[in-house]
């Protein structure tokens, strides 16, 4: 798996992604402000209600981990990622972070990150791991959280086989993904073989009964003129 999600940019690039504020990611007017804190949006389609714990793979920096906790006793978070590991971490137990932002050219700017108003990370775990291969002796979770991970495993069928296995009976799975198939991620070969919504549902519809689809767009700032704006197909089911 490419290591750049171990690069100061990249975990700059996300901490703003997750908590930055509204004017610090896009300043222009008329910009698309609806792509803004897609982690708090795709936590938002479980059903409301406290439960007793979530799992947030591939949690990045950690911001929707953070978003499950306010209605989870107990989260744990998941990522790759050493570096986006350490800098959730951080964010959880209640450390400003400074992070740089690139302007243009080699130009750069800092914003100051913290964890969002009303959070409470004690309930909160992060880890290190690997969504192909998750730790044996996770257990059972009721919400299972999984935003724009799939189209980025080598092997995402290995994840999905995990699924059963990870939420319990009545439990509720959330999985977003822009859909953005790359053979730098996958090869080919472990690509869905037409829609990836189809392929989900083949994979996951003998454990797992399909409630919603939507549409959730995003937005990654890259420079101050520069923006990666992406929509995601959010899918949510209830595990038989």
């Amino acid at each position: 798996m490419p290591d750049v999600y171990e690069t100061d940019r990249y975990v700059g690039e996300y901490l703003l992604f997750h908590y930055g504020k509204s004017k610090e990611i896009l300043p222009w007017e008329g910009g698309p402000t609806g792509a803004l804190d897609f982690p708090v949006r795709t936590v938002a389609h479980f059903s409301e209600g406290r439960v007793s714990r979530s799992l947030d793979v591939g949690c990045a920096v950690g911001r929707s981990s953070l978003e499950l906790a306010r209605s989870s006793d107990e989260v744990v978070g998941i990522d790759f990622s050493n570096a986006f590991i350490e800098a959730a971490e951080r964010v959880r137990v209640g450390e400003k972070l400074t992070c740089q932002r690139l302007e243009e050219a080699s130009e750069l700017s800092e914003v100051e990150i913290s964890a969002p108003e009303g959070a409470h990370g004690g309930g909160v775990v992060f880890e290190v791991g690997d969504a192909m291969s998750l730790r044996d002796d996770l257990g059972c979770f009721d919400r299972v959280h999984a935003a724009n991970l799939v189209c980025r495993l080598p092997e995402p069928g290995r994840f999905l086989e995990r699924l059963p296995h990870l939420v319990r009976t009545g439990g509720e799975l959330v999985l977003a993904t822009p859909c953005t198939w790359l053979e730098e991620f996958t090869s080919r070969e472990n690509w869905p073989e037409g829609r990836t919504l189809d392929w989900l549902k083949k994979e996951l519809a003998g454990d797992f009964e399909l409630i919603e689809v939507a549409d959730e767009p995003f937005l990654i700032r890259e420079t101050a003129r520069k923006f990666q704006w992406t929509v995601s197909m959010v899918t949510k089911w209830k595990r038989r």
